[in-house]
């Protein structure tokens, strides 16, 4: 399937990306290429390789080959703080906040250890209006809900001043309105000048944002396209949801 939309440039470009461990191929030749602007979403199922292949986006696990560039320069062997400086960062499927600080505190380790920042505490303040938490800054971060760590884990990572932001699971576990207030969240985000890659789920949820869709089996890149053209392609409905095309 071909590229919905043109843009200026890409931000974030993976060429034939492998990872294996032990006889498991986690990452099988994957290329892929976001532009500047673009929100994208992930999908696949249980073993697919995403988070995998969000982890070598991001730097924590290192590729076997392949290579990752960032803004038209090769990263591959930066480390996931160098990549953060660079403007690049990423929420986590479980949120892990510091539980014994507030939440503005938490943001704000974001805003003076992420990108350089001349006001940290202004910034801090920013990314939690942008995100809804404003009210919630001084709730120390162990007494919020799930939507609100759900909300903190974001923010955390906008403190940071991402040019880049990934997103991992975001909606899971999040009733429909709880969800639908996410969504609300991170559409400013994105309006905000974000680019987005989003691992989902919660199917309806991305393909509410979504500009373009990406579905991984087995470590493989299997569709590329607008969203509603991969939702209705054989491979996606055989291989993710389970569909006999045949029959």
């Amino acid at each position: 399937m071909g590229r919905p939309y043109l843009f200026a440039m890409s931000i974030l470009s993976l060429k034939n990306l492998n990872k294996r461990y032990g006889a498991l191929v986690v990452t099988d030749g994957v290329s892929l290429d976001v532009a500047k602007g673009e929100i994208v979403g992930i999908l696949g199922p249980n073993g697919a390789g995403k988070t995998t292949l969000f982890n070598l986006i991001a730097g924590t696990v290192q590729p076997d080959s392949g290579q990752v560039f960032f803004k038209g320069a090769d990263i591959s062997a930066q480390s996931a703080a160098q990549r953060c400086k660079l403007g690049m960062s990423r929420s986590f499927q479980v949120p892990h906040p510091f539980n014994g600080m507030t939440v503005f505190e938490n943001i704000l380790v974001g805003a003076a250890f992420g990108r350089a920042s001349a006001n940290p505490e202004g910034h801090a303040l920013h990314i939690m209006e942008l995100t809804g938490m404003k009210g919630k800054a001084n709730h120390l971060a162990s007494s919020i809900t799930l939507l609100e760590r759900k909300r903190l884990e974001m923010a955390r990572a906008l403190a940071t001043s991402p040019e880049l932001l990934l997103l991992d699971e975001i909606a899971g576990g999040l009733t429909e309105r709880e969800c639908q207030s996410l969504l609300a969240a991170i559409r400013d985000v994105h309006a905000s000048g974000v680019t987005i890659v989003w691992i989902e789920h919660v199917v309806h949820a991305l393909l509410s944002v979504a500009q373009r869709l990406v579905v991984l089996n087995f470590g493989k890149l299997i569709a590329d396209g607008k969203p509603e053209d991969v939702m209705h392609s054989k491979d996606v409905k055989s291989v993710y949801l389970g569909e006999d095309v045949h029959v």
